[in-house]
């Protein structure tokens, strides 16, 4: 959940199909388990502004979805869950038939909707907030910060064994967050205006005190011994408010990969999903092998992260290795082929590599957006392109 973890992550399913604990450092372990939280904006067809009947469209979804659908910190929002995933096949097919599900309840409705990191129409003035006790106390506590988040990100949760092996893996993988926000980018408008982001919610999302790439953690002790601190100063409601890029579930036995923005189409989740899956099952391989992770400075990778967001898959990225800028495409190649035996091992190579290839040679979804507004010359054009790509059809 992007704005303030205030719902359920990802539903784990009656019975054994929980995520999985295993630790893929062979051929022969079981696959990593892989789900996801996407977040939708709720649009009118018509004069394609926000909607804010949340409540409405999960009751009506809720008789298809049940429990993996439900609201989100204001009432412009709508949140879907996956259940944990071995195959990648089988994620791809519920996140479409998830997707066409939440569609047909909102037209139920006289309502679009659309997959995008931030509104390209938001009203002036605070957005209404989903009604309940802990959205009141974090307007209390975090103020004007809940004025700009009708921003919508897609959450990645692959299973690991315990906390310690999540905080290994997440200090692997830091250095590494600003290419997802690279794949992700789909948020350039903001209030009727180009901001000049591929990922604007990027940008407002770090105004928040505990957001961003998470801290480097030495040890589990140290993990809890930071979180507790922020508890007990107020800086967290609770544990569902770390929202760096990065966390372990408060919840599940997972690791939660949140820097994405809401991902224009199914296809994209896909993509993210299963390269988030592959750079766990890496990580977890080079613990195993007692290999250091790469620790580039917090001021570098921030840096590296606001490149990202600015620039996205047409830019240049700065690259937390060795600080210098190099093709954004140039650094995700290297990177799936960093991956490679993940990928293979999980039976997702081909499948990963047409996804990027589809995404690379369009330009990346921020610039898809911009297309649509040249091609139409109006903004309603882009909430129509967003419309389309959202929903697959059945």
């Amino acid at each position: 959940m992007t704005s303030t973890g205030h719902t359920q992550a990802v539903t784990p399913p009656p019975g054994p199909r929980r995520h999985s604990r295993s630790r893929p450092s062979d051929p022969d372990t079981p696959p990593l388990t892989v789900g996801v939280e996407e977040e939708f904006l709720l649009v009118d067809p018509a004069s394609r502004e926000l909607r804010a009947d949340a409540e409405k469209v999960v009751a009506e979804a809720a008789g298809e979805l049940g429990d993996r659908v439900g609201p989100e910190l204001t009432r412009y929002q709508v949140e879907t869950r996956t259940d944990p995933h071995t195959g990648l096949a089988d994620l791809a097919d519920q996140v479409r038939s998830t997707r066409q599900s939440l569609a047909r309840a909102a037209a139920r409705r006289g309502l679009g909707v659309i997959a995008t990191g931030t509104p390209v129409f938001a009203p002036p003035g605070p957005p209404p907030l989903t009604e309940g006790p802990r959205y009141s106390r974090s307007a209390e506590t975090f103020r004007a910060l809940d004025d700009e988040q009708i921003a919508c990100a897609c959450h990645v949760h692959v299973g690991v064994p315990d906390l310690a092996t999540a905080l290994s893996v997440s200090n692997h993988l830091r250095p590494w967050i600003p290419l997802l926000i690279v794949l992700s980018a789909n948020s350039p408008y903001w209030g009727g205006r180009d901001t000049g982001y591929a990922s604007w919610r990027t940008t407002t999302w770090g105004r928040w005190p505990v957001a961003g790439p998470p801290p480097y953690f030495a040890s589990a002790p140290h993990f809890e011994e930071l979180v507790g601190g922020l508890l007990a100063n107020g800086t967290l409601l609770d544990r569902g408010g770390l929202y760096w890029d990065i966390r372990p579930s408060h919840h599940l036995p997972t690791l939660e990969f949140r820097a994405a923005d809401a991902t224009a189409t199914a296809d994209d989740t896909v993509l993210l999903a299963g390269i988030v899956r592959a750079m766990v099952a890496t990580a977890l391989t080079a613990v195993d092998a007692g290999e250091p992770p790469l620790r580039p400075s917090d001021a570098l990778l921030r840096a590296a992260c606001w490149r990202a967001a600015r620039d996205g898959v047409t830019g240049k990225g700065i690259d937390p290795a060795t600080g210098r800028l190099t093709p954004a495409v140039a650094q995700v190649e290297d990177l799936l082929s960093r991956l490679r035996p993940a990928l293979d091992r999980h039976g997702d190579t081909d499948l990963v590599h047409d996804l990027w290839t589809r995404l690379r040679t369009q330009g990346g979804r921020a610039e898809g957006q911009r297309a649509a507004r040249r091609r139409g010359a109006a903004l309603t054009d882009v909430v129509d392109h967003l419309v389309t790509l959202t929903t697959p059809p059945d």
